[in-house]
């Protein structure tokens, strides 16, 4: 139920960033408008977390060296000035590990799905089982930050990527 989705989302963020030029990917339009690189990037880290809420650690791979706190929840996004990875670097990791997830969550059973999410605190309040918070961030939080480059494509002058 999970994995279509997934996919579909995969080929839109591939879609979104196609056409952007690596040396416009890390700009910043307007003050508190994350880049496209920086979305992406963010997006890029969620695959190792959400194999090990799947139980399929087996399948995860260390992040580059670096990339959680450049990313990370909460991480200020800044003009690229050489700290960020390249355009072709995030968007190998966000298409290729995603599509790991997309391939693992067959081999999680329901029972899997129905137990407590391990993220604790408010996210565990929102999303009470692991399947709640796999869904979301196979879902709801890759759409929104999707969003979030096609709106940064609108204000980068660019069309529509569909």
């Amino acid at each position: 139920m999970i994995a279509s989705g997934l996919r579909m989302a995969i080929g839109y963020g591939e879609k979104l960033c196609a056409d952007i030029p690596d040396a416009k990917f890390g700009h910043m339009p307007s003050t508190g408008m994350n880049s496209a690189l920086f979305n992406m990037g963010h997006l890029a880290i969620y695959p190792e977390r959400i194999l090990g809420m799947m139980g399929r650690q087996d399948l995860a791979v260390p992040l580059e060296a670096g990339w959680e706190e450049l990313f990370k929840n909460g991480a200020p996004c800044v003009e690229q000035d050489g700290r960020y990875p390249g355009k072709e670097a995030i968007l190998k990791r966000f298409v290729q590990r995603h599509q790991v997830v997309a391939e693992a969550l067959a081999s999680v059973s329901d029972e899997h799905f129905r137990a407590a999410n391990p993220m604790g605190g408010r996210m565990a309040e929102m999303l009470p089982t692991v399947g709640a918070a796999v869904m979301f961030l196979c879902g709801s939080h890759l759409q929104m930050h999707l969003g979030q480059v096609s709106a940064w494509r609108r204000a980068m002058g660019m069309g529509s990527a569909m």
